[in-house]
């Protein structure tokens, strides 16, 4: 239901961008958001908009981070700049809504790894 895409491998100081697509019988998406997660830790929160836009930031990447989001294409991006070696994670799309059967869902995606090393 969600489809992540744009990991990769970057030099540290450079940026990568990362889409989540949602598809299915979907009425509305409330929250979108982009979380990550390092072997031995917990998944943390990095990002997360609002269908009217608002957002929020971990501390760690506010600043070097922007998430938006395209209503109409049901899709999340994470522009990520500045990279840091502690970005290096595995990052997974999670999205919060509506189905057309008005049940709520709340959908993660397979997960992307993103990791910086020169």
């Amino acid at each position: 239901q969600l489809q992540a895409s744009g990991g990769g491998l970057v030099q540290p100081g450079g940026s990568l961008r990362l889409s989540c697509a949602a598809s299915g019988t979907i009425i509305v998406i409330n929250n979108m958001g982009w979380y990550r997660q390092v072997p031995g830790k917990q998944r943390e929160l990095v990002a997360r908009i609002t269908r009217a836009g608002s957002t929020n930031y971990a501390d760690s990447v506010r600043g070097r981070f922007t998430i938006s989001r395209d209503n109409a294409k049901d899709t999340v991006y994470l522009q990520m700049n500045s990279l840091k070696p502690e970005d290096t994670a595995v990052y997974s799309c999670n999205a919060v809504g509506l189905t057309s059967g008005l049940a709520p869902f709340d959908y993660w995606g397979q997960g992307t790894l993103v990791t910086v090393s020169s």
